[in-house]
Parts: structure tokens; sequence; C-alpha cells
């Protein structure tokens, strides 16, 4: 819900510094947020029958920096073009994501060291990159096209689903080959893992959300529009106020004999 806020702000935004910003925003949110966390807190609920499981943290922390790096790229790609070709770079979008996305699983079990051997079903493996890019292109179609909460809600609904699908797909691919060892594989913990991410993720969210409180909507911008105008409207009209009466020698209020004359605003 957060990253396709962000891409309702993204397309209202009025400079192209917000626009950057706002995509920035949407990244995090979408690729960092949303599919990364589900991806990494899904594998700590992997486990093997006789093997402790580690993590490499520098394969991890790679993966997170791809889902986010893609689903910018996506983003970029679909929503700072305008409406030329929209369909097209939708689908292009889509593309660079869902391998992104894809990309960023696999490297992320690939951070997991095991007393075993880790094979592949490669329909299956085949299904979950599918479901990837049908599931980045979908949520780039619904980042610019979406504008009602109920509906941002919905939308969010369908991609979280959609998320899980690919993600779970691709753990069903996975079979392991267990080693006898008496050595614990090398690596970080899940537990050591969980607490630096899950506080990263909170103040990310929180961030994010008081990004979005705080910046000023459309109807923000027309109100704000709509005061200046009346402020200007009050302070340079073009003929004398019919509601103030006439006083000779009196400028203020356009006298006659005056040389000028000022309407103050007493609205």
């Amino acid at each position: 819900m957060l990253g396709l806020t962000c891409a309702l702000r993204q397309r209202t935004a009025t400079t192209r510094r917000g626009r950057i910003w706002w995509l920035v925003m949407g990244s995090v949110s979408l690729g960092g947020t949303a599919i990364w966390s589900m991806h990494f807190v899904g594998m700590l609920g992997f486990g093997v029958v006789g093997t402790a499981i580690r993590y490499n943290v520098g394969l991890t922390v790679a993966s997170a920096i791809i889902a986010i790096v893609a689903v910018g790229l996506g983003l970029s790609i679909t929503t700072l073009g305008g409406g030329r070709a929209r369909n097209a770079r939708v689908i292009a979008g889509g593309i660079i994501a869902g391998l992104g996305i894809a990309a960023m699983h696999y490297i992320g079990i690939a951070a997991m060291r095991l007393n075993g051997d880790i094979e592949y079903s490669k329909v299956r493996v085949a299904l979950s990159v599918v479901i990837a890019l049908v599931a980045a292109t979908v949520a780039l179609w619904l980042a610019i096209t979406v504008r009602r909460p109920l509906t941002v809600f919905a939308a969010a609904l369908i991609m979280g689903v959609a998320v899980n699908g690919m993600h779970f797909t691709g753990m069903s691919a996975m079979s392991v080959e267990e080693h006898s060892s008496l050595t614990q594989p090398s690596g970080a913990t899940g537990t050591s893992l969980i607490v630096p991410i899950g506080v990263a993720l909170l103040f990310a969210v929180v961030g994010l959300g008081y990004a979005l409180l705080a910046a000023p909507t459309d109807e923000d911008r027309a109100a704000a529009a709509y005061l200046a105008g009346r402020r200007t409207g009050g302070l340079a009209s073009t003929g004398p106020d019919p509601n103030q009466p006439q006083i000779p020698g009196d400028r203020r209020n356009g006298a006659l004999g005056s040389g000028s004359w000022t309407y103050r605003d007493r609205s």
C-alpha cells in the first residue's frame, strides 16, 4: 500500500525533483519493505532436519539491493515517460522488475549455508520466474492506474498474494540432500539477522508513512493556489471598492482627486 501510494504521488508531482523523490520512495517501499522483507521472513521458515542453516550476509544484502534497484528501474521506465507508449513501457518495466525479483529470490537462497547439496526442479523454477514477471507487470500497471484508497487496498492485496506465490513456488522447487558433518556451517544465524533487519524495516515504514503524511496532496496545492489567488486579487484591484464610501481627499478609498487608490480586502 505504501508503494502504490508513493507511485500515485509520483504521478501527481509537479516538479522533476518531486517525481524523482517519490520514485526512490516507491522503489524502497515496493522492492525493500514489501518484496524483499517478505522473501527473507519466508526463508526463515525454511528448515532442513539434521543441519543448521546460516546466511552469508554479503549475498543477503546484495539480494535486497537488487530488489530495490530492479523495482526502481521498472517504475522509472513505466512512470517517467508520460503517456507515450504506456502499455509497451509497462511490459518492458515489468520484465526488468520481474527478472530482478527472481534474481533477488535465488541470490537469497544462494546465501543459505547448510550441510547438504541444494537441487532445483527446473519446471518449478521456470514457473516461479513466470509468476515474478506477471506479478511485476501487474504491479507496475496498478502503480500508474490506481487512485482511490479502496482501489489501492485491493491492488495491494493482489500484489501481496502474487509475491507470496512467487516466493513459495521458488522454495518448493528446492530439495536438499543432507551431508553428515560435525561442523556447523559458517555465516550468520537467522536470529542474529532478524533483529537489525526488523529495526531497519520499522524505521523505513515509519519514515515512508511520515513522508506521505507530510507531503502536500493535490487538495492542499489547490487550496494554497486558491488562497494565493484571493490575496493577489485583494491587493491588486483595478477599480474602487463599491462597498467603501468615497471620501473626498481620502487616498485610501480612491477618493476623487486622488492620484491612486488601493483596495483593502476585508474578507
